[in-house]
């Protein structure tokens, strides 16, 4: 694990950043817009945790779900640092994702959807603060996958799994939200579509 002597290096002021490995790359090319919009999941999730711990202090659901965001956080970073590798410079020892986090993830929505009553029409993003904050993050999640879709050409070179890693978190992160904000009784926000405005 490199360590950290300084935030500011004044090698990205040529609009470049560096690789693992030793290279360097456009800071808007499509693989740093990708790993980039990762970094900005991981930050929305970050928020989410920490509304959750001020508004649901000592829920047993909370606790065990902040457990989950907490590794999700981690294996985003691992997927981000795959990214950030090229395969040259890539041995068994660089951290991704893997096959074992996508059934974990998908381990964890079955475990949640137990306790929620099924949708019947669609929803708001909303309710808690922190359930709105994964709503959040689940869009930020969409558009890595849009982004990952992009590039599915080489993506699996990158980064082996990452499409169906992102593709279930933006599912779990749609059923934890509602799930925090049950816990919450937070109520959800369904969509009328015969929604008329507030009188005056």
């Amino acid at each position: 694990m490199p360590k950290v002597t300084r935030v500011y290096t004044r090698t990205g002021d040529d609009g470049t950043t560096g690789l693992v490995g030793g290279g360097r790359i456009a800071k808007n090319a499509p693989v740093i817009d990708l790993y980039g919009t990762v970094d900005e999941l991981s930050s929305a999730i970050g928020l989410a945790r920490a509304a959750m711990r001020s508004q649901t202090a000592g829920s047993a659901r909370a606790g065990s779900l902040d457990a989950w965001l907490a590794w999700t956080q981690d294996a985003l970073f691992n997927l981000g640092s795959t990214l950030a590798t090229p395969p040259e410079h890539r041995s068994p020892q660089t951290p991704s994702v893997g096959e074992a986090d996508v059934a974990a993830l998908e381990r964890a929505i079955d475990h949640a959807q137990h306790d929620l009553a099924p949708l019947s029409q669609f929803i708001h993003p909303g309710g808690s603060l922190a359930g709105a904050g994964l709503h959040l993050a689940r869009t930020i999640c969409r558009r890595a996958e849009r982004l990952a879709v992009a590039q599915a050409g080489h993506l699996e070179s990158l980064a082996p799994n990452a499409l169906r890693y992102l593709n279930r978190l933006s599912d779990a992160l749609f059923v934890w939200a509602r799930w925090i904000n049950d816990a919450a009784e937070a109520p959800e926000h369904r969509w009328n579509p015969a929604s008329k405005p507030p009188q005056p």
